[in-house]
Formats: C-alpha cells, sequence, structure tokens
C-alpha cells in the first residue's frame, strides 16, 4: 500500500521530466483547504491532489471546489487501489496520475517502517489536465504578497493605492492591467519567490504604514485642536 509520503518525492522527480522547469509549494491554503502541491510553471499555477490508497474521498469533493477557483489546471494523483473510480469524483478537465508501488525492498519486510522507506513508484498519466474555466485573476493575484503585488502595480505605473486594503488592491490591478501581462506577472512572481527577504519586505511594507499611520493620527489631532470651539463665557454678578 503507497502512502503519501512515498508518493511525494518521486513524483516532484516525474513532474520534472514532464514539465521541465517549475517550482513546487506544499501544503498551501486555498480557501477552506489546504492544497497539497501547487505547482508553478512558466505559464501556469497547476493544483496536485494526492489520493493515497490509504485516503477516501470525504474531503474531494469540498477540494475539487476550492483548487477550482485558484489554479489554472488540476490534477489528481492516485494510487492503484482508486485507479477504477477517480473519474467519478472529479471534472472532466482535471488530469489523472495514477501511481503504483515498485521494488519494494523484500529484505526489509519485517519492518514495516524501512520497507516504506524504501518503496519505489512508477507514474502513469491516465488523462491529461485541460484548462480550468472557473479560475480568476483575483484568487490568483490573492496568492501574492503585497511587496509581490505592489512591484507588479509599479511596473505599470499605477497610482501607489497605498489607502487600499489588499483586496482591494488587487480589485484594481485585476480591472487596470491586461489579463495575459498578469498571468506571466503571477508565474514569474513565484517562479523567483525568495523566502530568505519576502519576510523582510513585509515587515518593511507594515513598518512604513504604521509610521504613516501614526502621523496621519497626529495631524488629525493638531486639526482638531485649531478647530475647537471655546465655550461662552458666564458673566457672574456681583
Amino acid at each position: 500500500m503507497l502512502y503519501d509520503k512515498n508518493i511525494r518525492e518521486p513524483l516532484f522527480d516525474f513532474l520534472d521530466e514532464i514539465y521541465g522547469t517549475n517550482r513546487t509549494l506544499e501544503e498551501l491554503m486555498i480557501g477552506k483547504s489546504r492544497a497539497d502541491i501547487c505547482m508553478i510553471t512558466k505559464e501556469n499555477i497547476i493544483g496536485i491532489e494526492i489520493k493515497s490508497d490509504a485516503d477516501t474521498y470525504v474531503r474531494l469533493k469540498r477540494q475539487v471546489r476550492d483548487y477550482n477557483k485558484y489554479f489554472d489546471m488540476n490534477i489528481v494523483v492516485c494510487g492503484s487501489s482508486h485507479g477504477n473510480h477517480i473519474k467519478e469524483h472529479v471534472p472532466n478537465n482535471w488530469g489523472i496520475i495514477t501511481v503504483e508501488e515498485t521494488d519494494v525492498n523484500q529484505n526489509d519486510s519485517a519492518d514495516s517502517s524501512k520497507s516504506l522507506l524504501s518503496t519505489s513508484c512508477d507514474f502513469y498519466i491516465l488523462r491529461e489536465p485541460t484548462p480550468n474555466p472557473k479560475v480568476t485573476m483575483l484568487n490568483k493575484l490573492s496568492l501574492l504578497w503585497r511587496p509581490e503585488l505592489v512591484e507588479i502595480k509599479d511596473k505599470y505605473n499605477l497610482p501607489k493605492y497605498d489607502y487600499l486594503s489588499k483586496a482591494n488592491l488587487v480589485l484594481k490591478m485585476e480591472e487596470k492591467i491586461d489579463h495575459k501581462l498578469l498571468q506571466k506577472d503571477i508565474c514569474e512572481t513565484l517562479l523567483e519567490r525568495d523566502y530568505n527577504t519576502i519576510g523582510e519586505k513585509i515587515a518593511e511594507y507594515h513598518k512604513s504604514k504604521n509610521v504613516k499611520r501614526r502621523q496621519t493620527v497626529k495631524k488629525a489631532i493638531k486639526r482638531k485642536r485649531r478647530t475647537r470651539k471655546k465655550g461662552a463665557v458666564k458673566k457672574v454678578s456681583k
């Protein structure tokens, strides 16, 4: 029986052979689901759900709904026990890859943990993925962090929009920038994302926002003091 941990590493090698240059993000939150793998290529963002022989279909309906919101194409990778039924549980545009266990080290059969680690996998493309008609540019933009969105926005000389929330900034960009250009920018940004520096960029952004917020509050207080009305002076009779 194949488990998730047996499938992942061999799967990454298989994906490299099929798709060439790519980057994979694991356990990415999308809506109410967690995507097993988000694979970014130069052209597309591809969601990959793993259903090992030990998995069931209990959450798959919700996962399919969330994957369809965020990814250009989707693939389910399933153990051989699901091979005959998986088509009934995913849309027709989803790709299907089946995986079979091979070359188990018989010498370690008495130790199940060693046997699992020595498992090899063979992958078979049962169905190629096709473009997902339900994905939206808004959701794809939301996968980026604020500093990354700002860099793309500045590339097209849009206003600063510092006063906008991330959600509203995404709306503006989706409205103002050609979607084909955005698609390329999103893929390039995710491919080149540097996790060693992005944290610093986010911290720097929040720091600058806090400074501006404090300055705005101070100005508001000063304006309030200048416009304060004096109370009427009561006459005191002697």
